[in-house]
């Protein structure tokens, strides 16, 4: 039986000259600089957006994270502090979404994540006063950091009351994912009078965040959630399926609620821009201890796959941006003004979301270079940052795989303007000021770098707190590092 396939290790290039030749025999383009900027770092300029009144001071994001480790309330924990606190020391000027926050207690993905209500609105609010005391202390002021909070609704992947049960509720019936999340019955398809009463939870919601100190909400439209799935929505009868117009409805009533609740809070959306067929270990390569590389799922060839949005309903491996464009149109006309990029999902295409050289437990072995499906995501944001409003501010993702390339990729990319700034999110975990420190000319330490081993998202899949157990000495010395690594090695990631 062959082997997976094994991609060459980042840091196995000696120069960015070599990073560029592999890039170029991958027969993808990837902008890197020879050299970090010492002085006058693109990095480090000023956003051209305005947001709450606030110009963010750099272009240095940090992307949302879903918390596994808050009260079984959606309450504070102190493992949520630190992770807040070390947001603030980060550098970074742009918070974009902190944390996932439910809207509602059944729509969490996990019994330990946030939910944004008024029984957590002072907690909520003292995570906010941390990150900012943390960033005065190691960067000066706080005028020119803003912060937004992700407002969702899991969908499909909610538990919120065990980690191991399904509680699924759904946009529509889906023939792949369905049997993988425990969607049986009709009655697990949102109607659309509970969308309805849904909406008015993230007008709460809303309020709860500009009275907590947000400058922002991120509408989370991304990685198979609600309000994305919506947007596959094809097959779904009434006002809130079918059309491109209904299938957007969501967003737009959503919008219009929290202005009408004469909350003057500013507005984001983070998009999966583009997704695939489900994936799963190829099975002639499997074996005990040991997953296999990823393949698409089998799909009924012949007809349209009508289950997704930003891929081809012909041929549902491949991309097609065609409904993308249109939104981020329509996210123009509604004034939104982050649009936060990002792909696919980690529950059914990981490979896309967050490429990565060690597959979480749940996934796959990679099939090819992951530095593909990063220069996907990179191809795909600078189609849209040409197309986009050209005030709408569209921060690029999936570059913690980079690793000691990420501030030489950033810089080029956005010199050229194909991003407005730059989002990191597992490389937070590890290395919170990475970017920040690259864009002060300062060479990263390398023994903080992720190195994309998904124990981040193995952890929590499996019932552990997430955080980054090899890098991380708050976690490697926990209890949990020891479970971890057992399960790890029964599994074979």
């Amino acid at each position: 039986m062959p082997d997976p396939f094994k991609a060459v290790r980042i840091a196995s290039f000696k120069t960015a000259a070599d990073f560029r030749a592999h890039c170029a025999s991958l027969g993808i383009e990837l902008p890197c600089d020879d050299a970090i900027a010492a002085q006058d770092s693109p990095l480090a300029r000023p956003a051209d957006i305005t947001i709450n009144g606030k110009r963010p001071g750099n272009r240095i994001v940090i992307h949302p994270m879903e918390g596994w480790d808050g009260t079984t309330t959606g309450g504070l924990s102190d493992e949520m502090r630190r992770r807040w606190q070390r947001f603030g020391e980060s550098g970074a000027k742009m918070i974009c979404g902190g944390e996932a926050m439910a809207v509602r207690p059944d729509g969490r993905a996990n019994p330990n994540q946030l939910i944004i209500n008024e029984q957590n609105k002072a907690g909520i609010a003292e995570l906010v006063g941390i990150l900012k005391v943390a960033h005065a202390e190691h960067h000066g002021t706080t005028d020119d950091l803003v912060i937004g909070f992700q407002l969702t609704h899991s969908g499909r992947f909610c538990r919120p009351n065990d980690k191991k049960r399904w509680e699924s509720r759904v946009a529509f019936r889906h023939p792949i994912l369905d049997p993988k999340f425990n969607v049986t019955s009709d009655a697990q398809v949102f109607t659309d009078a509970e969308i309805d009463a849904l909406i008015g939870d993230y007008v709460r919601a809303g309020r709860i965040a500009w009275e907590a100190g947000a400058d922002f909400v991120d509408l989370k439209h991304c990685h198979g959630y609600l309000l994305h799935e919506f947007l596959g929505a094809h097959t779904r009868p009434g006002k809130y399926g079918g059309s491109f117009e209904n299938r957007t409805r969501i967003l737009r009533e959503i919008v219009a609620g929290i202005r009408a609740d004469g909350n003057p809070i500013d507005f984001g959306v983070r998009l999966s821009c583009f997704d695939k067929v489900p994936h799963r270990p190829d099975p002639a390569l499997s074996q005990p201890g040991k997953l296999g590389p990823g393949i698409p799922e089998e799909f009924s060839t012949g007809q349209s796959y009508r289950y997704g949005f930003g891929v081809n309903a012909d041929d549902p491996t491949q991309i097609d941006l065609t409904e993308t464009f249109a939104f981020v149109a329509l996210c123009g006309e509604l004034d939104i003004k982050v649009l936060n990029t990002t792909a696919g999902s980690p529950y059914y295409t990981p490979h896309l979301q967050r490429p990565a050289a060690f597959p979480p437990s749940d996934g796959y072995q990679p099939a090819y270079d992951p530095l593909i499906d990063v220069a996907a995501q990179v191809q795909a944001v600078r189609e849209i940052r040409a197309r986009a409003p050209k005030d709408m501010f569209i921060i690029g993702s999936g570059y913690t795989y980079l690793q000691e390339y990420l501030p030489h990729v950033a810089q080029a990319v956005l010199r050229e303007g194909w991003a407005d700034g730059i989002g990191i999110g597992r490389l937070v975990l590890s290395y919170p000021a990475m970017l920040t420190d690259a864009a002060a000319g300062r060479v990263p330490e390398k023994k903080f770098i992720c190195r994309t081993f998904s124990e981040c998202t193995t952890a929590p899949r499996n019932g552990l707190i997430s955080g980054c157990y090899p890098l991380d000495k708050f976690y490697t010395n926990r209890p949990e590092f020891a479970q971890l690594k057992a399960l790890k090695k029964s599994i074979g990631t």
